[in-house]
């Protein structure tokens, strides 16, 4: 795990280059839609400044963000309907919200003492913890809108926070389906945009995972259907991940179908 002061950085990078994707766009370009059904590029970006201020609350008011969670398990379809409601701004007043709210965030963050937990919509969360998912979050909702766009982003570095957080979140992944997750701990081995390897489990596991670092990512944000990824596992257990891995909380969705025969 970097120190903070490197993920906050990556944190901000990630941010950015999102935003430079976005603000150049024309208004009715914002009505595109997204590979999730029903939002468009501005429900994306409506959600990840809705979420960065549910952060910042989690961060610097614990009674506030619990009266959140209280009305998000209690008002059907609560989330949705913030993104709902962001996309019906102005594009340019909802980019400077989500501007002032990943800055905000990010200052909160570096303000909390060593060994702060804050509270979720899970388990609570270290600092690292929830900035890593602030990234991967981004990342994600960012590949959403490119999609839509029909632009390919370059992959960076920063995804092997991505990749760390779908790696840690195997066992959910398996309990989340229903499933009891495996006893033994699998080898993942991915190949960074760099040509770096990056490793995660004991070396000589009999269960192991190995992909090009992007196309693991896209499998655990579900962005990508199995089928379309050059990942390959080794065991019947590392095989039966590959089809429920997740690397977000919440219900896995129908995720995306395969484009390949």
């Amino acid at each position: 795990m970097p120190d903070l002061h490197s993920l906050l950085a990556d944190l901000a990078a990630e941010g950015d280059s999102l935003d430079a994707l976005v603000a150049p766009l024309p208004a009715a370009r914002w009505a595109d839609p997204t590979p999730a059904e029903g939002w468009t590029v501005a429900h994306q970006i409506a959600h990840l400044a809705w979420t960065d201020v549910a952060a910042f609350t989690a961060a610097t008011d614990a009674a506030a963000f619990a009266r959140l969670v209280d009305d998000a398990v209690t008002e059907p379809g609560y989330i949705d309907a913030r993104a709902e409601a962001g996309a019906a701004e102005d594009p340019a007043v909802l980019l400077g919200t989500w501007r002032d709210a990943r800055t905000r965030l990010a200052d909160a963050l570096a303000a909390l003492p060593a060994g702060a937990r804050l509270p979720w919509f899970g388990p609570p969360m270290s600092v690292p913890s929830m900035a890593t998912a602030r990234l991967m979050e981004t990342w994600a909702h960012g590949e959403d809108i490119a999609d839509a766009l029909g632009v390919r982003r370059e992959p960076t570095a920063r995804l092997r926070h991505v990749a760390h957080i779908g790696v840690r979140a195997r066992d959910f992944a398996f309990r989340n389906r229903g499933m009891e997750p495996p006893a033994e701990e699998f080898r993942v081995e991915l190949t960074g945009p760099d040509g770096d390897k990056w490793t995660w489990g004991p070396d000589g596991a009999a269960q192991t995972v190995t992909a090009p670092a992007l196309d693991f990512c896209l499998l655990v944000t579900r962005r990508r259907h199995r089928a379309d990824l050059a990942v390959v596992a080794t065991g019947a257990d590392a095989d039966r991940w590959l089809d429920v891995a997740q690397a977000f909380a919440g219900p896995p969705g129908e995720g995306r179908p395969p484009t390949t025969g």
